[in-house]
């Protein structure tokens, strides 16, 4: 496989769940149990689910009955999302149950969300533009629930051991974070502190929290998958990286594959309540 050469974004997904669980800020679930008791199954919607790695991991760490309701615009994940959910049970062992709602999460409103008790993302609000996430944020503030949103990066990535291209190829791949596709320009490193903003103009206050992948010998497969993305995507924003990347491509990659390399990629958790 070449630098260019990336997995299905369903494999990609199944390849990071278990990076994104280790990483995700736990003590925001300890603020958000006692908010969570109430009579019948505690509904949440999780937005932008994927394959349902935000569900699965947090199913398991609340008490009680619950439901999730799943929203993504990829019908095919939203299937797989709903049947990896089979079995899973909260942290008592109380029952999980799903349902799964397509479409475009960026249009939801208020009323399509006031009926649960929390709102949920992973990995989502990089991929969206400033207006999208208005809408979002917009959305869950009037809603009223405390909103979650894990897994995003900030764009700051160390390895190790450093070589002088590290950063050259981070700038390069945080400019292709933030780039325009069919006319939306994506806000990249830049979606949490959008976030964060967006809610306190609403005076919904925000906690956050740092949530790295630490990647090392064990997790040597996603560490190439990632950096085969990670600078492939740089030189697609900037092709004159191409002629200067190859012996640092090929060191890299052996390095991870070997499980030689460190990688430290930084995200952000947030959690927004009243």
């Amino acid at each position: 496989m070449t630098v260019e050469e990336t997995l299905p974004f369903a494999d990609w997904l199944r390849l990071r769940e278990a990076a994104d669980a280790a990483a995700r800020a736990e003590d925001l679930v300890d603020v958000l149990r006692p908010r969570l008791t109430g009579d019948g199954p505690t509904l949440i919607h999780d937005l932008g689910s994927g394959t349902g790695s935000m569900s699965r991991w947090l199913a398991a760490r609340l008490p009680g009955p619950q439901h999730w309701v799943l929203h993504d615009r990829d019908a095919d994940l939203l299937s797989r999302a709903a049947d990896a959910m089979a079995g899973v049970t909260a942290a008592d062992g109380a029952p999980v149950t799903v349902s799964t709602r397509h479409g475009d999460l960026t249009r939801l409103t208020a009323e399509d969300l006031a009926d649960g008790a929390l709102i949920t993302a992973s990995a989502l609000l990089d991929m969206l533009t400033a207006e999208e996430v208005e809408r979002v944020v917009d959305a869950c503030a009037a809603a009223g629930r405390p909103t979650l949103f894990a897994i995003s990066v900030t764009g700051q990535v160390r390895l190790t051991p450093a070589d002088p291209l590290d950063p050259v190829i981070e700038a390069a791949f945080n400019d292709h974070q933030r780039r325009t596709v069919d006319g939306r320009r994506l806000l990249g490193p830049d979606a949490a502190d959008a976030t964060a903003a967006a809610f306190a103009r609403r005076g919904v206050p925000v906690r956050q929290r740092p949530s790295p992948w630490r990647l090392g010998p064990e997790q040597a497969d996603l560490a190439v998958e990632w950096f085969r993305g990670w600078l492939g995507a740089a030189c697609a924003q900037r092709p004159e990286l191409a002629d200067r990347v190859g012996p640092y491509a090929r060191r890299r990659l052996a390095d991870a594959a070997a499980g030689r390399l460190g990688v430290l990629v930084e995200h952000r958790d947030l959690l927004a309540h009243g």
